[in-house]
């Protein structure tokens, strides 16, 4: 059972993935992830306010944790690769580009070198973790 549990997390993290920033301007929108535009809208458009806004949002798509509607809601732990630095998001959207779509906020919270706003990507390592709401 230990074996099975270790493998479980272990398949909640991913390495070197390429994270792009989408302009999801959730002040803008007054934090509406239907207005937004999010996949996960039809499941959690009615979250408390608090919720919305408790995490920078993202998209997933990584190699690593479950895809659509199963993500929707969770948290992770994104760190920048080169600089160490790091960000909570909650999974509003899903991506097709492989890795992560993160607001835009969210990316330049991480993106402290400014290498990332320079090439429009980074390279992040994240893991799923308990968004403690």
């Amino acid at each position: 059972m230990i074996c099975l549990l270790v493998g479980s997390a272990a398949a909640q993290q991913a390495s070197g993935v390429v994270a792009t920033y989408n302009q999801y301007n959730p002040a803008q929108v007054d934090w509406d992830l239907g207005a937004a535009g999010a996949f996960c809208a039809t499941w959690d458009a009615e979250m408390p306010l608090a919720w919305r806004q408790r995490y920078g949002w993202t998209a997933f798509c990584g190699p690593a944790g479950a895809h659509g509607k199963a993500s929707c809601g969770r948290c992770l732990l994104v760190t920048n690769a080169a600089t160490g630095d790091q960000a909570t998001a909650r999974v509003v959207d899903e991506c097709h580009n492989g890795g992560l779509d993160l607001d835009a906020a969210v990316f330049g919270e991480i993106d402290t070198d400014g290498a990332g706003a320079a090439s429009g990507s980074l390279v992040v390592d994240y893991q799923f973790v308990d968004c403690q709401d």
